[in-house]
């Protein structure tokens, strides 16, 4: 397994044995149960799979490794490198500006970059247009270049069935810099339309079975579909590809919705629809079934820790309030002095503060933990710490790693 060169403020060396200890016993990563820390007043359920991703570790070991090949030269990141707050405000402080925000807002004009300034590519990807922007202004893209392999694997993959002929459909946030990135890397090569949930699909199904008609179309999804773009023509071969960190329960079900709506009118459905569900990242999809595996079990509560705008993440938050009452937060100093806490409505896009949100002195209190994929594990150490000190069994770092491993 590749190791990448990682600042030590990010780990934890407490969530990397308990880690390690879960590898070594479950190498083939068919165990999904949760960690159990249990201190008889509290017990904690620890999430099997949680925090950096292969993806992020190399975006970080590659922008820490330009810092320190460039001093003194002005260092860009075309906008926030990964989604955590921590990591791009660390960033930010050793000098390196962001061009633009996560939605794509100019922050400093390209104008002002020369060819003696650096720019990093952030781990989403960049667009074909901001790429060839880049290369006018005497900037190689490719020299620092964070995009995930996973996210690259979907262009791949979309290129590869363009060349068959298919046009796609992307399941993703429209406006999420991954799905921009995707999107013009498909639609240099394919027909291509973006849909970001099962309700959309459903309304797409209704041009391809002509119950409605295209000129309703380019209203309806203005903005969302490549030049060219003729649902006439367009949905009659079509494969499903995604933004990497959706739930891969919705894209799966979306794909096998369409699938069976544009077989229900085609003659010849031998190769009318691309199988193309592979596109997932990993780590998603280990999250993802380390949430479910860990609902099995019965808590009072779950935190998941991570960027606010982080899409991965609030899918572990859409998964565990399913189940339960749950807390999305950004990091332990969230969570108050008299157990208050400050989290994240995600559909929304508001911050609430519940009071009293547990009690220690109902026992046993059961707390579920996992985070996203950006998310340093040092910040989910410091959230079992915080959440431990309001009990009279406070433990050490080294109690804390006994329990997690017997």
């Amino acid at each position: 397994m590749k190791t990448f060169n990682v600042p030590f403020a990010y780990r934890s060396p407490l969530i990397t044995e308990i880690k390690n200890a879960r590898r070594a016993g479950d190498k083939l990563k068919k165990d999904f149960s949760p960690t159990v820390l249990d201190f008889g007043p509290v017990r904690f359920l620890l999430a099997r799979h949680f925090g950096f991703c292969y993806g992020v570790e190399n975006a970080i070991e590659i922008a820490y490794r330009c810092i320190d090949e460039n001093p003194g030269k002005r260092i860009f990141l075309l906008s926030e490198m990964i989604h955590n707050p921590q990591v791009n405000n660390d960033l930010q402080e050793k000098g390196i500006q962001f061009l633009q925000d996560t939605y794509g807002k100019q922050l400093i004009p390209f104008e002002e970059i020369t060819p003696e300034d650096v720019v990093i590519i952030p781990a989403f990807g960049i667009t074909v247009a901001l790429e060839k922007k880049l290369r006018s202004l005497g900037i190689e893209p490719a020299k620092y270049n964070t995009t995930c392999p996973f996210v690259e694997k979907v262009w791949n993959r979309g290129e590869t069935l363009g060349e068959k002929g298919y046009s796609l459909v992307i399941h993703g946030k429209p406006k999420h810099e991954e799905t921009r990135a995707t999107f013009s890397r498909t639609a240099a090569h394919s027909p291509a339309i973006v849909i970001s949930n099962m309700d959309e699909a459903i309304e797409l199904a209704t041009y391809i079975t002509g119950e409605k008609n295209k000129a309703e179309f380019f209203t309806r999804f203005a903005g969302r579909y490549s030049e060219g773009f003729d649902p006439d023509i367009h949905l009659r071969r079509f494969g499903v590809i995604n933004q990497t960190t959706q739930l891969a329960t919705d894209t799966q079900a979306i794909a096998d919705y369409l699938k069976n709506v544009l077989l229900s009118i085609q003659t010849n459905t031998a190769e009318a629809f691309a199988d193309a569900r592979d596109t997932l990242c990993y780590a998603t999809n280990d999250n993802q079934t380390a949430v479910l595996g860990m609902l099995e079990q019965k808590a009072d509560f779950a935190i998941v820790v991570g960027g606010y705008n982080s899409s991965n993440t609030s899918h572990l938050v859409e998964l565990c309030e399913e189940k339960l009452p749950t807390y999305f937060i950004s990091g332990p100093e969230k969570i108050g002095d008299k157990i208050v806490i400050e989290h994240y409505d995600w559909r929304k896009g508001i911050i609430h503060t519940t009071e009293n949100f547990f009690s220690p002195i109902d026992n046993p209190v059961t707390i579920m933990i996992t985070s996203g994929a950006s998310c340093p594990d040092a910040l989910v150490e410091q959230v079992l710490e915080r959440l431990l000190s309001f009990f009279p069994c406070a433990k050490t770092k080294e109690e804390i790693k006994i329990a997690a491993l017997n």
